[in-house]
């Protein structure tokens, strides 16, 4: 069997991210530019990285339910969809989003650099529906003054949560992620007394300490979010960040969530806006807005490094004459058959 490498979902938190949600342009020549991307977005990474040896330069490209049918057809993932939008006490709405960019690095000029480059290999072939410029904030604390991230899941705990497994074989390795920004209401959330703000996040401001079970309220953050099925935790891995502007009084939290069922996420998202029961919802949404929300499928590298750009009119294209043979085929229903990709190979 060939070996499968996957994104690199579980890196290291880093001090400065870019989040970048794009939308494609109709045509085979919009999907041609994606796939051109995807087939060099490893080499692009290096390029871009190697100026910066320690400078921790990663990206994940998530790919969206509809535009998983335009590039590649069936078979696809058997957990994507549309992100589905929850009307609870508080709204999550869904928002356009074909692709994700998670840019991460130990500096913004990094990731700025690489926004910059995958933008101007798409081209007219796409449109940015939302960027976000995340920021390491203290000791890893969100702009409401709490350290986030506390309980994710580290080493091989991160793997099992995240990466796809015999579950849907076909796509083992990948993972699914879920984005959301969130806009927070700051005169709002500091005229609420700390020991209050404790009990809606369940955990100590200052020392991060959760709080014991006795003292929690059944609304908190953290016991709407923890997850069980057959007694066992279901686990996700968040990379969140905090953003903002404060000349246009703009502070927010960009939620971004990775597992290898996107259930998961769905189910702590259901608890937060309709409540568990439906009622007891998260108090934190009083003060905290979500504005976007999209679902991506995450491909492992092996597939993206596989993928080349298709014939276009009948007329083969120079990635595809050089892979006669064991390049991507339509087939008569029109779509893009995944084994029909160029022959897998060990990529280190």
């Amino acid at each position: 069997m060939p070996s499968i490498t996957s994104q690199a979902v579980d890196a290291r938190l880093t001090s400065a991210a870019i989040f970048l949600v794009v939308t494609l342009d109709a045509g085979a020549a919009a999907q041609n530019a994606v796939r051109g991307l995807c087939g060099d977005l490893s080499s692009l990474v290096r390029g871009v990285g190697f100026r910066a040896s320690h400078g921790q330069l990663s990206c994940i490209v998530g790919i969206g339910s509809v535009a998983w049918d335009r590039l590649f057809g069936s078979p696809r993932p058997k957990e994507l969809h549309p992100f589905r939008e929850i009307q609870g006490v508080h709204h999550a709405p869904g928002t356009p989003g074909d692709l994700l960019f998670h840019i991460r690095a130990a500096s913004m000029d990094l990731c700025f650099e690489l926004a910059t480059e995958i933008l101007r290999r798409l081209g007219d072939a796409a449109a940015a529906a939302d960027t976000v410029q995340g920021f390491k904030y203290f000791d890893n604390r969100d702009l409401l003054g709490f350290v986030d991230g506390t309980e994710n899941p580290v080493a091989q705990a991160a793997v099992d949560a995240t990466l796809i497994g015999d579950e849907d074989a076909a796509f083992a390795g990948g993972s699914y992620v879920i984005v959301q920004k969130y806009l927070h209401d700051m005169g709002k959330w500091n005229a609420i007394p700390v020991e209050q703000q404790e009990k809606i996040i369940g955990r100590k401001k200052l020392s991060d300490i959760e709080l014991a079970d006795a003292e929690k309220p059944s609304y908190a953050h953290n016991v709407l979010t923890s997850i069980e099925e057959g007694g066992e935790s279901l686990e996700i891995l968040r990379d969140n960040m905090p953003f903002g502007d404060p000349a246009k009084g703009e502070f927010g939290t960009y939620f971004i969530g990775y597992a290898r069922s996107p259930a998961r996420i769905e189910r702590m998202l259901e608890n937060m806006f309709v409540g568990n029961p439906p009622g007891n919802y998260d108090r934190l949404l009083d003060v905290s807005r979500a504005v976007t929300g999209s679902l991506f499928f995450v491909p492992t590298t092996t597939f993206l490094d596989d993928v080349a750009p298709q014939a276009v009119s009948g007329t083969a294209s120079p990635s595809s004459a050089h892979d006669a043979g064991t390049g991507p085929s339509r087939a008569p229903d029109g779509s893009l058959h995944i084994g029909s990709l160029k022959e897998q190979t060990s990529h280190e």
